[in-house]
C-alpha cells in the first residue's frame, strides 16, 4: 500500500440474514482513495452505498474482505483499536444530521473535540461555526434550528478535530435544492482549504461530477470507475 493511499478495500463482501435467506448487499468491491481526493460513490437507491461507506469507515465489518484505513487493518483489530484509529482523524456527515437535541450548536460541535482531550474545544468550537456561517446560532437547539443550518452544524463537528477524511453518506438528502447546493459547496470548499480528503455517497449524479474520481455501485457490485 502506497503513502497517498489513505483507505484501501479489498474484495468487500457484506452479507446479512433476512426472513428469505442471507441477502447479499455487497459483492467482491475494491477500490482505493488517495490523500486528499474527493471520490464520490454513486447509483440508486438500495445500490449498496451507504453499506460501503460504513465499511470504509470502519463502523462496521465485512462478511470477507478488508479494509486498510490509515495504514490499519480494521479486521484485525477490536471495536475499540477500530475507535481510536477513527479518534481525531476520520468526520462523519450523514443524511439525518445526528445532532444531539439537549445540546445547543456550540456543544454539539465540543463534544468531539472533548472526547478528544482538546484542551481549546470552545475556541475551535466557535472557529468552527463561524466557519459555516453560524456565528449568530452558536447557544441554538437543533429544534430551532432549519434543516440547513442543522447540518452545517454537522459540518462543522465533522471538521472540528480536522479530520484527515470525512465520509459524507446523502448530506443534501434532507435539503432543498439550494440549500443542499451551498451544503455541497461548503464540503468542497473545506477539501481545498484543508487537503481533508472527501468520500462522498450521493445519488445526485450532478454531485458526482464535481468530485475528481466518480466510483459507481449497482446492485452491491462496483460496475465502473467514472471520470
Amino acid at each position: 500500500m502506497t503513502p497517498e493511499i489513505i483507505v484501501q478495500a479489498e474484495a468487500l463482501t457484506k452479507q446479512v440474514s433476512s426472513p428469505e435467506g442471507v441477502l447479499t448487499i455487497l459483492s467482491d468491491v475494491s477500490m482505493s482513495v488517495r490523500k486528499g481526493e474527493t471520490v464520490a460513490v454513486v447509483g440508486v437507491s438500495g445500490s449498496g452505498k451507504s453499506t460501503l461507506l460504513g465499511l470504509l469507515a470502519g463502523l462496521d465489518l465485512p462478511t470477507t474482505g478488508r479494509v486498510i484505513l490509515n495504514g490499519t487493518d480494521l479486521s484485525r483489530v477490536d471495536e475499540d483499536q477500530r475507535a481510536r484509529v477513527r479518534a481525531g482523524r476520520v468526520g462523519f456527515v450523514f443524511q439525518n444530521f445526528q445532532l444531539l437535541p439537549s445540546f445547543t450548536a456550540m456543544e454539539n460541535v465540543m463534544l468531539p473535540l472533548e472526547l478528544a482531550g482538546r484542551g481549546v474545544a470552545e475556541q475551535e468550537a466557535r472557529l468552527g461555526l463561524t466557519r459555516v456561517g453560524l456565528e449568530d446560532r452558536m447557544a441554538h437547539y437543533p429544534s430551532q434550528l432549519s434543516g440547513g443550518e442543522q447540518q452545517r452544524v454537522a459540518i462543522a463537528r465533522a471538521f472540528a478535530c480536522r479530520p484527515q477524511i470525512l465520509f459524507a453518506d446523502e448530506p443534501t438528502g434532507n435539503l432543498d435544492e439550494n440549500t443542499g447546493g451551498r451544503i455541497i459547496q461548503l464540503l468542497f470548499d473545506l477539501n481545498r482549504e484543508r487537503g481533508t480528503t472527501l468520500v462522498l455517497v450521493t445519488h445526485d449524479r450532478e454531485i458526482g461530477t464535481r468530485c475528481e474520481r466518480r466510483l459507481e455501485l449497482s446492485a452491491g457490485r462496483l460496475v465502473g470507475a467514472l471520470h
